[in-house]
């Protein structure tokens, strides 16, 4: 039996527990993990703010006999086996030319991909990208902020708050003629307030040629404090996301 080891905070007390993959029955030991809610305001694509933000290797685990990822590996759609056995995931893990925390996203979006999971897919690709920022690889995270971007359209009809998150992507990726046309159409599309602000925001990053990180804190302005503490707590409320965000950020009840 495997012992995975996986940088990042531990629960006091807490122990590695002994998982059973879903796709090859392969057992490994995995530490639980339970981030603290992030202190600091996520950025316009959501990347959580600190401390969770810097939790990114633990938030899937990997079958060290298959190389199944996924944020709980005891649980397999049935699809995720042919997909694991599949070529093009494979070639993925064997692909050293990728960082190894960017390979286990990646290979979890192309189980999510073989699923028929898209938007989900893209979430994952998008978690790679992250990653390639943080290593200061900007090659690797524009190519896969696209690579998302083609996932986010390729699945279901993207609502406001989802297609805000496209155009940021686009625009990090430096796709400016893309960007600026998702924007408008969405902008002329009269979005909710919250999602409008941010929206006003990436038009002016996309006309100054600006292709970097921002905060939803500055385009929600302050006082900004603790954006994502109470995020599942307001999800069930029915508010859009962005509207939470902006409620949140503002103090509001």
């Amino acid at each position: 039996m495997a012992e995975i080891p996986s940088p990042g905070s531990r629960s006091p007390g807490s122990a590695a527990a002994t998982l059973r993959c879903g796709v090859c029955g392969t057992e490994s030991r995995h530490p639980p993990f339970r981030p603290s809610p992030p202190e600091q305001p996520p950025d316009l694509d959501l990347r959580p703010g600190e401390p969770v933000r810097s939790t990114m290797p633990r938030w899937l685990q990997q079958c060290p006999g298959c190389g199944y990822c996924a944020p709980d590996i005891t649980r397999a759609h049935p699809a995720a086996a042919e997909a694991v056995r599949a070529a093009p995931f494979r070639a993925l893990l064997a692909d050293n030319t990728i960082p190894p925390l960017a390979r286990r996203f990646l290979a979890w979006a192309l189980v999510l991909e073989e699923t028929g999971a898209l938007h989900a897919a893209a979430e994952a690709t998008l978690q790679a990208a992250w990653v390639a920022d943080d290593l200061g690889r900007p090659d690797l995270a524009r190519s896969w902020r696209l690579d998302a971007v083609a996932l986010w359209r390729g699945g279901p009809q993207l609502d406001p708050e989802q297609t805000v998150r496209v155009v940021d992507a686009l625009r990090r990726a430096e796709a400016w003629d893309d960007a600026a046309a998702t924007a408008a159409i969405l902008a002329d599309s009269q979005p909710p307030e919250a999602v409008a602000q941010v929206i006003t925001l990436e038009r002016r990053l996309i006309e100054a040629g600006d292709a970097g990180r921002h905060t939803v804190a500055t385009a929600l302005p302050p006082p900004s404090r603790r954006p994502h503490a109470s995020h599942h707590r307001m999800a069930a409320r029915g508010e859009g996301l962005w509207a939470k965000l902006k409620r949140f950020l503002g103090g509001k009840g």
